[in-house]
């Protein structure tokens, strides 16, 4: 598993009259438990004094079919709430306790444009193309941060990348870390028959490691930090 990029999971949301939504972990819980099911309800409020809610019915809209940015939202949620992590649990695909489903990030950043008064889940990227306002999240230290490629930079800074080049950074520390940041790995053999095809490979991952880091942030992924790239170099070099 090479990591190639990293990115943010938001909860992308359509209400068109509140811009800069805050949600406390509790709060984001909560609204996928399906416990929290109007705009406007008092933990929602809590957090966004002098802003107009709206009362209207939250619609949970969540991956249908089997997904890594699943497994990763659900990680994070387990993580930060026992409820969570005792009731649904984690992995790609999980008994939803509300909502509606569609079919991958394309799928759900449709719906949300669609459904007045949606909430999901998808990856930065797809939310910053379609031009999907994204809500605020409360981090481990209480602070509340905006995604962006510099917070989510902060969490990669977090975890420290062993060996096997696989860390999961379900919840990061720092006061300026966004919550939800994964790491995206490619999966490759450890040894090719054939020359021609190894070359190629390797051609292509030390491209991607290289000048290909500077498509990240445009795309709404975060480049690699220089120590990650190292590491990855080095695991590629060992490949036969």
């Amino acid at each position: 598993m090479l990591p190639m990029t990293a990115g943010s999971i938001v909860l992308g949301y359509n209400l068109p009259e509140v811009k800069d939504l805050k949600l406390s972990r509790e709060a984001y819980v909560d609204i996928f438990m399906g416990k929290i099911t109007k705009w406007n309800d008092p933990a929602i409020a809590k957090t966004n004094p002098g802003v107009n809610l709206p009362d209207k019915k939250i619609t949970v809209i969540h991956r249908s079919d089997g997904s890594g940015t699943t497994s990763v939202f659900t990680q994070h949620l387990a993580t930060i709430s026992p409820a969570w992590a005792g009731k649904v649990g984690s992995g790609k695909t999980v008994d939803w306790p509300t909502g509606v489903g569609a079919k991958g990030n394309e799928g759900v950043t449709a719906q949300i444009l669609q459904t007045d008064g949606a909430i999901a889940y998808t990856e930065y990227g797809y939310a910053k193309q379609q031009n999907i306002s994204t809500a605020i999240l409360q981090n481990k230290s209480g602070q509340f941060v905006p995604a962006s490629s510099q917070a989510a930079a902060k969490s990669l800074q977090a975890v420290k990348l062993p060996e096997n080049l696989r860390a999961f950074i379900l919840d990061p520390t720092g006061a300026d870390a966004y919550p939800i940041v994964t790491y995206t790995w490619i999966l490759a053999y450890k040894k090719y028959d054939d020359p021609a095809k190894l070359q190629a490979f390797k051609g292509a991952m030390n491209w991607a490691l290289t000048d290909g880091q500077k498509f990240s942030e445009e795309l709404g992924y975060i480049p690699l930090p220089p120590t990650v790239v190292q590491k990855v170099k080095t695991a590629l070099d060992g490949i036969q």
